[in-house]
């Protein structure tokens, strides 16, 4: 349970009051955009992760009065919607690799994909921790992500993703052992 600060009102009250006046759904976004930019920016980049918490909310401006309160909380249901474009956005990325894979043709200089090559390259950003989380299936990585990027609690995250507590905690489970089995065989590899 969260405490709120004087003058804050609740997640109930902004449903309450963007239910009767859709000028109130902006509280939603001042409330939560940066989380869920943070959250996006992190699965993905900074400047996708601008243009899918833009769309997160724009959505969920859209479906606003099908939002159900006894299914969970505004939060969750914010990063649901995230993962779920998160994902979409991942399907088309991977069409497109697939794509200029078959054509056997390097990037063009200065293109998305040579940026891209160029940042992972330079970073080298966890090679260890991202091959470990490759092992993960998109039901593990989305509740790993969600409980500690997004840091969603268990319940938040059951919220968000539409899945009961039992099968997060057991996702979380099986990915932790997962990550720590490639780890492992990363070390003596």
């Amino acid at each position: 349970m969260t405490t709120e600060s004087p003058g804050r009102v609740d997640d109930d009250e902004l449903v309450d009051r963007f239910r009767q006046d859709a000028e109130e759904f902006t509280a939603v976004y001042d409330r939560y955009f940066r989380e869920v930019y943070l959250y996006v920016a992190g699965r993905l980049d900074v400047q996708i992760g601008e243009d899918l918490a833009a769309e997160t909310f724009c959505l969920a401006f859209r479906d606003r009065e099908r939002f159900d309160p006894a299914r969970g909380g505004l939060r969750p249901w914010l990063f649901g919607i995230a993962t779920n474009l998160i994902a979409r956005h991942r399907r088309k990325e991977a069409r497109h690799y697939r794509a200029l894979a078959r054509t056997g043709e390097e990037p063009p200089a200065g293109s998305h994909e040579d940026r891209v090559v160029d940042v992972v390259a330079a970073q080298r950003m966890g090679p260890r921790v991202a091959g470990a989380l490759a092992t993960l299936n998109q039901g593990e990585r989305d509740v790993v992500t969600l409980n500690y990027l997004a840091q969603l609690t268990h319940q938040e995250v059951a919220d968000a993703l539409g899945i009961s507590y039992g099968t997060v905690g057991s996702r979380l489970n099986r990915a932790r052992k997962k990550i720590h089995q490639a780890m492992a065989e990363d070390n003596h590899g």
